[in-house]
């Protein structure tokens, strides 16, 4: 994958990258928003320090560790990627929560056409604001959109000190069992 320049780093603010979606996938992994990085080089989860990749591979969900280029190759194995907000910001935190609320409603309306077994939102805080749960924790939810069972993840940004790799692998072994539960 190439290495966006800085210039087109700062040119994708407020740009988005296309959702990759089917129908009928086993688990749509849901960021909060593109980071600028991601943006530039319009792939999910690009910048390098992003855990998602190499922990899909180690969960077993992928048969290698994909990069961002390879992100197509996920729907064949029953995954793909949206977000909560469309809108590439340098930090989550950059969002209004009212991005988040509506960006919720536009999810809803994905998984509702698409029907994925289990949709598995990276990022506990942004979840808590768009599904209005403030005390929700990682995990399955008690809620569903249509028959879609929810999971909560830990958000793989490099950013996340708080989990590394072997942890977001586990529970991205526990979502696909879940999904083909």
């Amino acid at each position: 994958m190439r290495t966006p320049t800085p210039d087109e780093i700062r040119q994708a603010v407020n740009t988005t990258v296309p959702d990759v979606i089917a129908s009928g996938l086993q688990v749509l992994f849901c960021g909060i928003n593109p980071g600028l990085y991601t943006a530039a080089v319009g792939h999910h989860f690009a910048r390098p320090g992003n855990r998602f990749w190499p922990a899909m591979a180690r969960a077993g969900l992928t048969p290698r560790r994909f990069s961002p280029d390879d992100e197509r190759e996920l729907l064949a194995l029953g995954y793909g990627i949206t977000n909560v907000a469309a809108r590439a910001t340098a930090a989550a935190a950059d969002l209004a929560d009212a991005e988040l609320i509506a960006g919720k409603a536009l999810l809803a309306e994905k998984v509702l056409r698409y029907q994925p077994r289990v949709l598995a939102v990276l990022g506990v805080t942004a979840y808590r604001t768009a599904f209005d749960r403030p005390h929700a924790v990682l995990g399955p939810q008690p809620e569903r959109i249509g028959d879609t069972t929810i999971w909560v993840l830990p958000n793989p940004s490099g950013l996340n000190a708080h989990c590394q790799v072997p942890e977001l692998a586990e529970w991205l072994r526990r979502v696909k069992e879940a999904a083909e539960a």
